[in-house]
């Protein structure tokens, strides 16, 4: 009985720190304030030009999902607000979750603001893509017209950014697509492209240490499937108008949204992803489906 008895105690002392290792963190709230600039009331979300976090974040435009849903229907663009963000990052990872709670209109806006760059237009399946250049991770000029004939892929990031939702999350995301098609011989026609929006910067020797480091390989043949390339700045607002980005220098970072886009043989939309909630399977089913149409 004694010898039962201690090995009980000694597998609880085990299991305790584990559980206390597992347990997420607390939520944490912020007072928030800012503008309205679009209700996406299909995503249950808004995008929002809200002031400085102190705590949590500068000033920037970012879409933020409302609890409860049903407030949206009280918000319009250039409505101002006020509301606590909540933010919770789970045990274990580095990925948090947030959203906004306790919306409430302070003031009403009769003329809307300005929509900023790159929200003009919400990109539609079967649009016909430009053909925009890029400089690329080798220092070679590369353009989408060269992968008509394949699906692409492409999500627009710059390799300064800080926050692990932002363009850290869609490295990863990438990361995890690009080791499925590697595994994949029937996704030898798919591709991806990270586009930089911060060409003054992200120039080809940064591209490609970043590419390096987020691929966690130094092997060149990564650039076979999936390429990393900075816009030129003239090509950034007609470039931004088209994919639905936000962007915006200020401080020495850029704000911005995120746009991710499926893109056809036929150089046509397939799909258009925007924010970080999008699931892999999601866009590889879009990809491999257009691939499928293409066989």
């Amino acid at each position: 009985m004694d010898n039962h008895r201690i090995l009980f105690l000694t597998l609880l002392l085990l299991i305790l720190p584990a559980c206390e290792r597992s347990a997420p963190a607390p939520p944490k709230r912020y007072a928030f304030t800012g503008r309205v600039v679009s209700v996406e009331i299909q995503d249950q979300s808004v995008v929002i030009d809200g002031n400085a976090v102190p705590g949590f974040m500068g000033a920037m435009a970012m879409e933020y999902k409302v609890k409860p849903p049903s407030v949206l229907n009280q918000l319009s663009a250039g409505d101002t607000i006020s509301a606590d963000v909540v933010v919770v990052k789970p045990a274990d990872s580095a990925a948090m979750d947030y959203w906004l709670e306790n919306v409430k209109v302070t003031e009403h806006s009769k003329t809307p603001p300005p929509t900023p760059a790159g929200v003009q237009r919400i990109p539609q399946p079967g649009d016909v893509v430009p053909d925009f250049f890029f400089l690329n991770q080798d220092g070679k000029r590369v353009s989408l017209r060269q992968y008509r004939g394949k699906v692409l892929v492409i999500t627009f990031i710059y390799t300064r950014c800080p926050f692990p939702d932002f363009c850290p999350r869609m490295s990863a995301y990438f990361d995890e697509m690009y080791k499925q098609i590697v595994a994949t011989p029937s996704l030898g026609n798919l591709r991806l492209l990270s586009v930089s929006f911060d060409p003054d910067h992200d120039t080809p020797k940064v591209l490609r240490a970043y590419a390096f480091s987020v691929a966690h390989t130094h092997e060149a043949s990564l650039f076979t499937r999936w390429q990393f390339a900075a816009a030129r700045a003239a090509d950034l607002p007609k470039l931004a108008d088209f994919f639905g980005l936000i962007y915006k220098a200020e401080g020495g970072m850029i704000t911005h949204n995120l746009s991710t886009t499926v893109i056809g043989p036929d150089g046509k939309i397939v799909r258009w992803y925007h924010g970080n909630d999008w699931q892999i399977s999601d866009v590889m089913k879009d990809a491999t489906g257009a691939l499928t149409q293409k066989g």
